[in-house]
């Protein structure tokens, strides 16, 4: 009896580290089959004046070499002055390939002119090579000066190569 429970007890056990190699390879597909959640900022415009968070949500790839499917991007802009004739702004540059492959620029900006009221955005864009960000505080207009859009730098959220 004594006998019988052993080799019963050694069979589940090697039956168990038999299939242990399975489970672990079939859970490593899965995890790369899933799009790659990362969460981004806070960003903030010169002197703290607007702040920009969320995240990113890209589609997963096989390889490396290709831009992603698609690529979610998400969060809140917040004007962090006083002053009700000044906005904070989100701006976000965006570079997609068309089906010949070709690289195109596209822009999404937000803004928001409320003291410290969060203005949330969403977008979706497909093929998507990389994704920029820059935060800026000025006055307010219809769309951001060139000044926000060319001085300074922008933050890299994402990249295909990566």
């Amino acid at each position: 009896m004594a006998l019988t429970r052993s080799l019963a007890g050694i069979t589940l056990a090697a039956g168990i580290f038999a299939l242990a190699p399975l489970a672990t390879a079939t859970a490593a597909e899965a995890a790369t089959t899933q799009a790659a959640f990362k969460p981004w900022g806070p960003y903030f415009a010169v002197g703290s004046k607007a702040k920009v968070s969320g995240s990113l949500t890209a589609a997963a790839k096989d390889d490396p070499s290709v831009p992603a499917p698609w690529v979610k991007v998400s969060g809140s802009v917040v004007d962090r002055t006083r002053s009700s004739s000044s906005c904070g702004w989100a701006l976000f540059r965006v570079s997609w390939f068309d089906s010949s492959n070709t690289p195109h620029l596209a822009y999404r900006n937000y803004r928001t002119c409320s003291y410290n009221v969060k203005k949330k955005f969403a977008f979706t864009m497909k093929n998507v090579g990389e994704v920029e960000l820059k935060v800026c505080s000025e006055g307010k207009a219809a769309k951001p000066s060139l000044n926000c859009q060319y001085a300074g730098t922008w933050k890299t959220l994402y990249a295909y190569y990566k």
